[in-house]
């Protein structure tokens, strides 16, 4: 059965688009990875990767190749994971990396039972770009994201939604009282955002308004925690997710702008390396989260 063996090590290295990093998922020397890919070439009849400058890219033969055997290469590690995380005692470290602020109040609770289960984690924060570098990379085994990825290396399912809620402390959204809540009237407001391009904010007025927002804001922080604090001191209105700011609304921190339509929603994802997937224990934490967020998701509700 070794041509398992080296489809296994081809699929990594078509995947990672190198044969050095597909070795050290495996836990095999480049070497023996480069044998198990020439042994499986003198099978095949067909060469399979061009050497490059960096990596290794496949040719024709490899892409028919990784279509064929992909889907049940991962079903087969991923159904012998979760036999595995039901029959064995789980250890281990689980890498796992998303936005600080859905980690800190959805995920991080969640996770805190399993260090009682033998499991060690590690949890990383960062951006969209650093989130997908993780995984690219093979430091993170799982991640949260509001993307489904794009790449051949990541499995995902949805983790769950998010609504986004435009808001000011009630001093501000006084202002917003018996008028129409247009794109013209907001930008005459201060605004706080995540970054100088808007973010959220400039999602929120293309789903409404269908244009982009004609305006700077007051204020920037790359945390929207942040943004929260400063919304609830009254220096703008900004938008926010719901799980954020669902505590300070039905306190009467902050208000809810009255809008017309439907308030846009976001999907969050958990995304996954298939490779990590040999691992029980990343099988069970990755069940595991996306059984409690969605039982979770449908229990609280946003606010309307």
């Amino acid at each position: 059965m070794n041509h398992l063996i080296y489809l296994r090590t081809f699929l990594d290295a078509y995947r990672a688009g190198s044969l050095t990093r597909a070795a050290q998922r495996l836990g095999i020397t480049q070497p023996a990875a480069s044998a198990h890919i020439a042994a499986l070439e003198t099978m095949l009849g067909k060469p399979l990767f061009v050497r490059q400058a960096r990596g290794v890219a496949p040719t024709p033969a490899a892409e028919d190749l990784a279509r064929s055997v992909a889907a049940h290469l991962d079903g087969i590690e991923a159904t012998m994971g979760a036999a595995q995380a039901r029959s064995s005692q789980l250890s281990g470290t689980v890498h796992i990396v998303g936005p600080a602020e859905y980690l800190s109040l959805r995920i991080a609770p969640m996770l805190a039972p399993l260090t009682g289960e033998g499991l060690r984690l590690r949890i990383q924060t960062g951006d969209r770009a650093r989130i997908y570098a993780a995984l690219d990379e093979g430091h993170a085994d799982l991640a949260v994201t509001a993307s489904p990825p794009e790449g051949k290396a990541h499995g995902f399912a949805e983790l769950g939604r998010e609504r986004l809620l435009p808001v000011a402390a009630p001093s501000l959204a006084e202002r917003a009282k018996a008028r129409s809540v247009t794109a013209d009237f907001l930008c005459g407001l201060p605004c706080i955002a995540y970054g100088e391009t808007l973010p959220l904010v400039r999602e929120f007025f293309e789903r409404i308004f269908d244009k982009t927002p004609d305006m700077q804001a007051v204020a920037t922080a790359p945390d929207l925690r942040l943004v929260l604090e400063m919304a609830k001191a009254g220096a703008g209105w900004t938008v926010l997710p719901d799980y954020l700011c669902v505590d300070a609304v039905t306190a009467g921190q902050l208000a809810v702008l009255p809008m017309t339509g439907t308030i846009p929603e976001n999907t969050l994802y958990l995304a996954w390396n298939k490779p990590a997937l040999r691992h029980p224990r990343v099988v069970y934490v990755r069940d595991f989260l996306l059984r409690n967020s969605n039982s979770r998701h449908r229990e609280d509700g946003p606010p309307r």
